[in-house]
């Protein structure tokens, strides 16, 4: 069944760059219309370059920070079909096992996850529509050093299935992703160090890192009616890293 999301309103939050950039790409390909979420003024702030499917997404300024920041958030279109949550971020340096860094990590990656999900349920169920939450290798498995992070995955994976359960009574279908490596401002830590990127090839079957558009590409299957009997999952994709 080929992918068309013609006519198909997808929200995604934290589309400004990295996996989400890649996943409102994808939606773009398949004729979606996107609304894409960052925390700057504008799309063009960002350091990445603007391609041709970027410049047809709309774009809106929201801060998570503040949960209470969903109420001003201005959609271009009136329905919601879609909702991606893309948003996180990481502190390296020990910083999480600070309590302030530790709760801003969490607050963040799961809490605003949680608050994003309940403020567009009943748009997403008056349209059968879906949801997917963006995790990590680290939902399943401790990481050295960032205690907030991995906590926060970890509380995703059992989040996705609690809210499919909840809401599959109203027609709305809970999946997430789990990348491994894929380059990205969050990961440029390993990447560009050629020590740690060449230590992690070594633990990656298909010998390469995934790309955002990798994971825009299952993403966008997610949401398709070729996966209308899937719910509750937290689907990996890290070239057999986990193996």
């Amino acid at each position: 069944m080929p992918l068309d999301f013609d006519n198909k309103n997808i929200l995604v939050i934290g589309g400004s760059s990295g996996i989400g950039r890649g996943i409102a790409e994808s939606f773009i390909k398949y004729n979606a219309n996107v609304c894409i979420t960052g925390t700057r003024d504008a799309i063009k702030d960002y350091e990445e370059s603007i391609s041709q499917n970027i410049e047809k997404c709309y774009y809106r300024k929201l801060d998570l920070s503040d949960h209470d920041n969903l109420n001003n958030l201005d959609l271009p279109f009136n329905s919601l079909d879609h909702l991606v949550c893309s948003q996180g971020i990481v502190a390296y340096k020990r910083k999480e096992f600070e309590m302030d860094t530790f709760k801003k990590v969490i607050d963040l990656n799961l809490n605003s996850i949680m608050a994003s999900c309940s403020f567009f349920q009943e748009k997403l169920s008056q349209s059968n529509g879906s949801i997917i939450i963006i995790g990590s290798g680290a939902s399943y498995h401790s990481v050295k050093g960032n205690p907030a992070y991995s906590a926060s995955k970890g509380g995703l994976l059992t989040l996705i299935k609690t809210l499919a359960e909840a809401w599959a009574e109203n027609n709305v279908r809970v999946n997430g992703i789990a990348p491994g490596f894929v380059a990205t401002k969050l990961t440029e830590v390993t990447y560009k160090n050629k020590k740690r990127y060449d230590d992690s090839l070594r633990r990656i079957p298909l010998g390469r890192w995934g790309t955002p558009d990798d994971m825009g590409e299952l993403a966008c299957f997610l949401c398709s009616d070729g996966a209308s009997y899937i719910t509750g999952q937290m689907i990996t994709s890290d070239g057999g890293m986990s193996l």
